[in-house]
């Protein structure tokens, strides 16, 4: 810890060097070669996340777990000189009026970064999310093989599932890359922010960013339906205009991605319904169950040496018998289909972390700790 004390040490100090009368003025661009350091050793220490919080040191997310400094505290002014320079005139009305506001920036030499800025305890603080320079592919993220069958899908549903931070959107990237590989499609993708950029391969690829080109989700979607696209990517379904019109997507002959906050494969049915008043949720989910393709839920877990992260799969594909019980409303029996469904590409969250186990990249201890069903693991475990 050292030596991470000391730069983000002398990172601080930089910004508190100008004397008090001074400070509106000189911390401009002082405060943008504070962050770019600060970003540039974050990227040194392979740290997936910064953290800027007033009254705190800045922090690192490395391999999962934060890292504080033990050196100077950020001021409250500190954290704004560090974030305004990095908001247009828009963004700034954006972060007056709705407190928070989301952006993507480059760093030339460093990369691209996706940030939230917002408030708390009346001071700005903000989380700064580290983009790797290349697209991942499902091998080097350590994802099942079988997911590729998924980009070669002509029509239909595909859902990424799992909480904040677990890969979702690299999942999503390496999905579209397979599709930029393989297919002369054309793929747009609505995303807030942008986080990877898909260079024209096979695929001609269009990327919409929410708030720089469009003001939402659900406007850019129904539009996106008029310019014959093959593959959307929806970058999150937050509201029930944007999963009905991503539902009538999937449904007319092209292939959507999206993103869910759920915990497993089956939660995500019950959260697309609910999104729906009470006596339309019948038709959503006959909807539902036609346009399914697959639901992907993921979390990371740390590996047996304490650096490596891992991610546990649950795959739900939509087979014959998965459609008829999401149609009927049996999706307390959809856990059963997808334990037997391994032929068809399907495992349970507590079978993927058994097979970590056996792989010897995980521990048991740490498998039982992140499973949802401690009886079926152990099962599996034997």
């Amino acid at each position: 810890m050292g030596e991470y004390d000391t730069e983000l040490s002398k990172i601080v100090a930089e910004l508190n060097r100008a004397a008090p009368s001074q400070k509106t003025a000189a911390r401009g661009p002082q405060s943008t070669a504070s962050l770019d350091q600060l970003l540039g050793f974050a990227a040194s220490r392979n740290a997936s996340d910064v953290l800027l919080i007033a009254g705190a040191p800045a922090m690192l997310r490395v391999n999962g777990n934060l890292a504080p400094a033990s050196g100077p505290l950020l001021e409250a002014e500190d954290v704004r000189s560090l974030l305004l320079p990095l908001l247009e005139p828009a963004q700034m009305e954006e972060l007056r009026e709705k407190k928070s506001v989301d952006l993507g920036f480059v760093r030339e030499g460093l990369g691209r970064f996706r940030i939230n800025i917002h408030h708390q305890r009346g001071t700005l603080a903000a989380s700064i999310r580290l983009l790797p320079a290349r697209i991942p592919s499902l091998e080097w993220l350590h994802l099942p093989a079988s997911l590729a069958r998924l980009a070669e899908r002509r029509q239909g549903l595909v859902l990424v599932t799992g909480p904040t931070g677990c890969g979702k959107t690299s999942t999503l990237a390496a999905l579209i890359d397979l599709v930029n590989t393989r297919r002369a499609a054309h793929v747009v993708t609505i995303e807030d922010p942008v986080e990877y950029q898909h260079a024209n391969r096979s695929a001609i690829i269009e990327q919409i960013e929410v708030g720089r080109d469009t003001p939402d989700f659900a406007v850019t979607l129904r539009s996106v339906m008029r310019q014959t696209p093959d593959v959307i990517l929806v970058g999150e379904m937050r509201d029930a205009e944007t999963m009905a019109t991503a539902l009538t997507a999937a449904e007319t002959g092209h292939l959507v991605l999206s993103t869910l906050h759920t915990n497993d494969a089956v939660q995500a049915v019950s959260r697309i319904l609910d999104a729906f008043p009470a006596a339309n949720q019948p038709q959503i989910r006959q909807q539902f169950s036609l346009a399914l393709a697959a639901v992907i839920a993921q979390q990371l877990v740390p590996g047996v040496d304490g650096v490596m992260r891992w991610p546990a799969t649950e795959v739900m594909i939509a087979t014959d018998a998965v459609r008829a019980l999401v149609r009927k409303g049996d999706d307390h029996q959809l856990r059963s289909q997808i334990s037997v469904g391994r032929a068809d590409g399907m495992m349970t969250m507590e079978q993927s972390l058994a097979d970590l186990v056996r792989a010897g990249r995980i521990t048991r201890e740490t498998a039982l700790a992140h499973c949802f069903r401690t009886d079926d693991l152990q099962r599996y475990l034997g």
